[in-house]
């Protein structure tokens, strides 16, 4: 399965980076292929493509700020805090496993 996502704080330091971090490791763990977006203070890095869009199970947008998410209109998308993706990683992908995400 392969999962992408996009992480975004506010002030797009720690916590953006954090959270793409704890995805990562959380979706490998599980044995999923998986590319993480981060929009911090550096701006957009690891720019996920239109290839990477099309190619996904699924999409998690781990952020507290405004993400473009029109590029994934008719793909199965889980929104989250950027907490839930550092302290609650395990719900997302619960969630994700049990059929809980809906079409956007």
């Amino acid at each position: 399965m392969k999962i992408i996502g996009v992480c975004a704080c506010p002030a797009g330091i720690a916590h953006t980076y954090m959270a793409a971090e704890n995805l990562e490791r959380a979706a490998k763990k599980r044995g999923y292929e998986v590319k993480i977006e981060t929009d911090g203070s550096a701006g957009v890095e690891n720019k996920l493509t239109e290839e990477d869009i099309q190619l996904a199970d699924y999409i998690i947008v781990a952020a507290d700020t405004n993400v473009e998410t029109e590029r994934f209109r008719g793909k199965k998308v889980l929104e989250a805090s950027v907490t839930d993706a550092i302290r609650n990683v395990k719900k997302i992908f619960d969630a994700i496993e049990n059929g809980e995400v809906d079409i956007y």
